[in-house]
């Protein structure tokens, strides 16, 4: 186990009350949270999304990316469900951080990849732990979901980790001319599950 459970409040948000649930890796201190909503020890899959922390599209608004916009898609769905898990993983920028996320949007910006970007900054594509994750379930009690997600890398780090994906629901929002590049590229090039549309320019 690479986290402890630390602390608990409620947080009233515009889809409702949750209960936001904070963790402390051990190695490091450094911290990640959960949102709980309803009664997660039901005998039965639980909704859940494992969003990783962005702050240029969760706080910031960016449309580089379609994170902000699967963020509240994730938690409409968890409140619609009146039962779910919301886990923000902080592993900012695909764990490369927010400074060299600011870089390799430069490098993006002179027509790089973000794949191609993370690699000109001596990165893997997505250098992202995600069985925290899965201890983050196990800590709260959780053995099987159904989970809010377009990544197969997900839910195959999670199974390898010991939790069931019962089900895997897509999320596909924020299409916009300004992500369609970024958006094609997690399908081509990192195997995303995604129907993309052409946007209008």
């Amino acid at each position: 186990m690479q986290l402890k459970r630390i602390a608990q409040a409620n947080l009233p948000t515009p889809w409702g009350v949750f209960t936001m649930i904070g963790f402390e890796e051990l190695a490091t201190g450094k911290d990640h949270v959960a949102l709980v909503m309803g009664d997660i020890t039901q005998d039965k899959p639980i909704l859940t999304r494992v969003h990783s922390e962005c702050l240029t599209g969760d706080a910031l608004f960016s449309l580089r990316c379609d994170c902000g916009f699967q963020l509240e898609a994730a938690l409409k769905h968890i409140a619609e469900n009146k039962t779910g898990i919301l886990i923000y993983h902080r592993q900012e920028g695909r764990n490369i951080g927010l400074l060299n996320k600011i870089r390799a949007y430069a490098l993006q910006d002179q027509g790089l990849d973000t794949v191609e970007a993370n690699h000109k900054l001596g990165f893997a594509a997505d250098e992202r732990d995600f069985t925290l994750c899965a201890d983050m379930l196990a800590l709260l009690g959780v053995k099987s979901i159904k989970l809010l997600t377009n990544n197969p890398k997900k839910i195959h780090v999670l199974e390898e980790a010991g939790i069931n994906i019962a089900e895997r629901i897509p999320l596909e929002v924020g299409e916009n001319p300004n992500n369609e590049h970024y958006l094609q590229t997690k399908m081509q090039k990192m195997g995303h599950i995604l129907h993309l549309h052409p946007v209008d320019k």
